[in-house]
């Protein structure tokens, strides 16, 4: 049996809660389907622990430099990164929970725990559910990009996701990619205490920046101790006993950079690939990006995308 709504909200993002919460105010009967976490990204893997990360990365760095300020130590300031981990955790879980609970409390909404996928321009299975909609708005999301390097399928390595359950301190932390995911990461395990390399493919960091910040940045990550490659080419990944080679071609010609742990921070793609919108006549573009205007609606006129989906946020 179908159920009928006025709105269907795919993904409990960034964008999905408040759009049900405006719908349903309106009168609106609407469905909001979520398949893993409420939240999205930014709650769950991205600014929310993010940031709690940067925070507790920051206070120990003030904290090694407590003697510039007048402030005595009795020995070194260590880190607990298990401590770390659950702060993080408790930040997220506590936003989670927020969110679960605004939309469960939420008039005209029901919430469905699923995967939907699309039957037709106005129709969405989640489970053994059909929804019917007049409107749908897709939230669905991205997730970190892997690129094709040699030898990467035989290793262990890290993404941003997948470094939010890490509670050890890395040896040697490497980084291949160096956009805003890696230096951040980059900047926060260096204070943290780990070895810290940045691998990056193009001539400079966070390259759609102006080229004087990308030099300033570096130089500031520099200043801490971060090792930067730029240029680098030829990249393949092998294991190293216990530990990841990671060879490459530089400005200093062939080298190998060793490292405890691998992190992959070489972009994003949407989301859009499981969504079924083949049965549909939504217009996928570049990268699986779902097309949309101003407005960001689709090339079927009952059907909105929002947020990282879309390429344009």
């Amino acid at each position: 049996m179908t159920k009928s709504y006025d709105a269907l909200i795919i993904g409990a993002g960034q964008a999905g809660p408040p759009l049900a919460a405006r719908l349903s105010d309106a009168g609106l009967s609407v469905a909001l389907v979520e398949r893993k976490f409420f939240g999205g990204t930014c709650v769950n893997v991205g600014c929310m622990p993010t940031k709690t990360l940067v925070a507790s990365a920051y206070a120990i760095h003030l904290a090694r430099r407590g003697q510039d300020f007048g402030m005595v130590l009795n020995g070194p300031v260590g880190v607990d990164m298990k401590r770390v981990h659950a702060r993080q955790d408790e930040v997220v879980q506590r936003a989670r929970n927020g969110v679960e609970a605004w939309l469960a409390g939420m008039k005209n909404c029901t919430v469905y725990r699923g995967h939907a996928q699309f039957l037709s321009d106005r129709e969405v299975k989640v489970g053994d559910d059909v929804l019917s909609a007049k409107r749908i708005f897709i939230n669905a999301g991205g997730r970190a990009s892997i690129p094709d390097l040699p030898g990467l399928a035989t290793v262990p390595y890290l993404t941003n996701t997948s470094m939010m359950a890490l509670d050890t301190l890395p040896r040697h932390l490497v980084i291949i990619g160096g956009s805003y995911i890696g230096l951040e990461f980059a900047q926060m395990f260096r204070r943290f205490g780990s070895e810290v390399t940045v691998i990056e493919t193009g001539s400079r960091l966070i390259h759609r920046e102006d080229p004087e910040i990308s030099d300033m940045i570096k130089d500031i990550l520099e200043g801490e101790g971060i090792a930067i490659k730029l240029n680098a080419r030829s990249l393949s990944v092998e294991s190293a006993g216990d530990e990841i080679g990671v060879h490459l071609t530089g400005e200093a010609g062939a080298m190998a950079i060793v490292g405890s742990h691998l992190l992959i921070a070489t972009g994003r793609k949407p989301n859009t690939d499981d969504l079924g919108l083949e049965n549909t006549g939504v217009v996928i573009g570049k990268g699986g990006y779902i097309a949309v205007d101003d407005q960001l609606q689709t090339s079927v006129p009952t059907i909105w995308a929002l947020g990282d989906c879309n390429g344009k946020g």
